[in-house]
């Protein structure tokens, strides 16, 4: 077998990550990156690019904090779960959900299922210093962001793990880890 190049050759990463054609679907703490990093992803491989959170206020006219504040995160899960599954069935390209998506047994599978999770994971110093820059997280207004984002990251690791991918994004430039994921997508089968 000659190693020349041929047609079919796949051996750039951008073009091999862009035969899969299921959504790929951002999981991981709030602070991540999923939004900032999923809009470069998404612009990388030529797919479209929504935020799930900001559907979820567009349907509810409210904003996160809002619903959370005026119905608690039963309700707010219960609306998330219903978006994520219209994203999911619009094949969008790329689709950030919000920290507590993938944890929910019944969002997790229909990822699993019909998209591909990437798990975006990174420190908690990082989170921390990232998450402290707006005023909007509900659930780090309930007490020390530190401890409530440690407790998170024990609590949501094992459903995050079910991701198919896992990339650790670290306090770098986005653009890192978009190269990251780039190559991960590139190499999965």
């Amino acid at each position: 077998m000659s190693n020349a190049h041929t047609p079919h050759d796949m051996s750039d990463p951008v073009r091999q990550a862009r035969r899969i054609t299921r959504p790929l679907v951002l999981v991981g703490l709030m602070g991540v990156g999923k939004t900032s990093i999923g809009r470069r992803l998404a612009s990388a491989l030529d797919r479209d690019f929504v935020d799930a959170d900001e559907e979820i206020e567009r349907a509810a006219d409210r904003t996160v904090a809002e619903i959370f504040e005026a119905h608690g995160e039963a309700y707010f899960r219960d609306g998330e779960r219903r978006v994520i599954a219209r994203l999911m069935e619009e094949g969008h390209g790329v689709i950030a959900t919000g920290g507590g998506a993938f944890v929910d047994p019944e969002t997790r599978a229909l990822v699993l299922d019909q998209g591909l999770a990437i798990w975006l994971d990174c420190d908690i110093e990082t989170l921390v210093e990232r998450t402290s820059r707006k005023n909007t997280r509900p659930l780090l207004k309930t007490g020390d962001p530190h401890t409530i984002l440690r407790d998170l990251k024990e609590q949501r690791s094992p459903a995050y793990a079910q991701a198919q991918i896992h990339v650790v994004t670290g306090d770098g430039p986005h653009e890192l880890a978009v190269e990251r994921i780039i190559e991960e997508l590139a190499a999965w089968q």
